[in-house]
């Protein structure tokens, strides 16, 4: 035990009918989670091996945007932990984010069931433990699984990302920089792969290498290379999450009928064995919500709250740059309501600077096998405060359902460490069956928006001008707002005939996916690229 425990552990006296009263050590820590505003509750405090249903341990509804980091061994409870929260937050009406890689978070949409453990758990917390289901929406990454499809467009995605993705060393990753620069500049638009192999196949030939050639030029070996990364990513099926129409992150920010927040389950399972891409994507959703929101300052509580899941997988191999952008993103976007919490094993997968931004801390059990792991405890006792527990002992003891706690008061200021003793989730902790998950994505009013993928004229057919007869000056040397996209045949189009009867206004705005389309056009007039944090793309007027 640490010197804080000598303080006094003897009961104090109790009244005749009263609950039994706190140890003093216990009644301190309970005393730094009794909040006056609206919390989450996540369940009671646990000291000298027993449960103290009286002493519940709570995270205020308002500092949630002040991000969290919720860790532990493989099977000490992560996702549950992530259930609970996002239930409570859907609750309260705050939409949330979750990164579903194994499949089973699916259950969060159908009421649970009850069981002896269940009620067990719930007597001992002191929860009324009610079966409840909550408003969600599916979604899978380019559409390889149940869910409604996210895409991006290569230009909105970025080159940083992108280089991530592909595996570029730094020198690589510049000269990309240089090739979306130029496509940026020409108006030529990156929608899918095919796009930038376009242009890069372009800036290699003879009539394309002046182009670059003012600003540093592209060799030959680093176009070889970012070809043939383009070639052996899309031969793993993985093209199909570039394309239109684009996601529009703002779909997140949704709440039901009833009030409640929606719970967004991104189904990453079937790319699990692609980390380098889904942990990419997941931080282009954060970078996108991050350049579209106004600020906000402190709320009463958060627009959105992101789960990343498997987050170590986002800095591994990252470069300094790339880190730099993850630390700004994480530091700005808590005002503008957004609040990130990473999940993974130990907080030492987290850079120090991202870190350090984690008010909220969900610790669940860590396992001592290892000198490698018995280093990484230690780690971890050095990122909390000062506790009266011995958090070696603890956190090594700790069973499934269990976690250290601390997170912000309503003042910001970290409170009192707690082991605690977490509620149950009140949604099936299970898989929804594939028949209902199905029909809940195709019912789903943005299923039409999003499932049929798009493919306009973009940088590949503007590309193919020259040899059809066209002038090189109609795709190079104008700006954005220069250069018109021609109008594709009646073959391309496809239109349903009822369409083809109304006024083009009333085609391009009642269509579903205008939104999402007008996004990802750069040559419209009064429209300009810009690019921010890791090189992202907005449109402004």
């Amino acid at each position: 035990m640490s010197d804080r425990e000598t303080m006094p552990s003897a009961a104090a006296p109790e009244k005749p009918g009263s609950a039994p009263a706190l140890p003093a050590p216990a009644l301190e820590i309970a005393s730094g989670y009794a909040f006056t505003g609206p919390a989450l509750d996540l369940g009671a405090l646990m000291w000298d091996g027993k449960c103290l249903a009286d002493a519940q341990i709570r995270v205020p509804l308002p500092m949630l945007n002040r991000h969290g980091l919720v860790a532990g061994a493989t099977g000490t409870g992560k996702t549950k932990t992530l259930q609970l929260i996002a239930e409570q937050l859907s609750a309260q009406g705050v939409p949330v984010f979750l990164a579903d890689i194994k499949g089973d978070l699916s259950g969060i949409s159908a009421p649970g069931k009850p069981g002896e453990k269940i009620s067990g758990r719930a007597a001992e917390v002191h929860q009324e433990w009610t079966p409840t289901g909550f408003p969600a929406e599916f979604y899978a990454l380019g559409g390889l699984g149940h869910g409604i499809p996210v895409r991006a467009t290569i230009t909105s995605f970025g080159p940083v990302l992108l280089a991530k993705v592909l595996q570029l060393n730094q020198t690589q990753e510049q000269s990309l920089g240089l090739i979306f620069h130029y496509a940026d500049t020409k108006g030529l638009e990156l929608v899918d792969l095919k796009d930038l192999r376009a242009v890069v196949a372009f800036l290699t030939s003879d009539e394309g290498k002046a182009e670059l050639k003012n600003i540093g030029g592209l060799s030959t070996a680093t176009a070889g290379v970012i070809l043939r990364s383009l070639t052996a990513f899309e031969a793993q099926g993985m093209g199909d999450f570039f394309g239109e129409p684009e996601f529009d992150t703002a779909e997140f920010l949704r709440t039901a009928q009833d009030g409640r927040g929606m719970v967004s389950v991104l189904e990453l399972a079937a790319v699990q064995d692609k980390p380098q891409l889904f942990s990419t994507f997941l931080m282009w959703l954060l970078a996108d919500l991050f350049h579209d929101l106004p600020e906000v300052g402190d709320a009463d509580k958060p627009k959105l709250v992101f789960f990343f899941d498997e987050a170590h997988l986002l800095f591994n191999d990252a470069s300094k740059a790339f880190l730099d952008s993850i630390t700004q993103t994480v530091r700005l976007i808590r005002s503008k309501g957004v609040g990130v919490f990473f999940v993974t094993q130990t907080p030492k997968d987290v850079p120090a600077d991202v870190l350090a931004q984690l008010g909220n801390r969900v610790q669940h059990a860590l396992r001592a096998f290892t000198p490698d792991d018995q280093k990484a405890l230690k780690a971890t006792v050095k990122t909390f405060p000062n506790s009266g527990y011995d958090l070696e002992e603890l956190l090594t003891g700790l069973g499934t359902g269990e976690a250290v706690v601390t997170v912000l008061s309503e003042k910001g200021a970290p409170t009192p460490v707690a082991a605690t003793r977490l509620r149950a989730p009140e949604s099936l902790m299970a898989p929804v069956e594939a028949t209902a998950l199905q029909q809940a994505v195709t019912s789903s009013p943005l299923y039409d928006r999003y499932a049929q993928a798009v493919d306009r004229e973009s940088a590949y057919e503007k590309l193919q001008r020259p040899q059809a007869g066209k002038g090189p000056d109609e795709v190079r040397g104008k700006g954005p707002d220069e250069v018109r996209p021609e109008p594709k045949r009646a073959e391309q189009r496809r239109r349903p005939k009822q369409e083809e009867d109304r006024s083009m206004a009333e085609q391009v705005m009642g269509s579903g996916m205008f939104k999402s389309l007008a996004r990802s056009i750069g040559t419209q007039i009064g429209r300009e690229i810009t690019r921010s944090v890791f090189g992202t793309a907005r449109r402004r007027r």
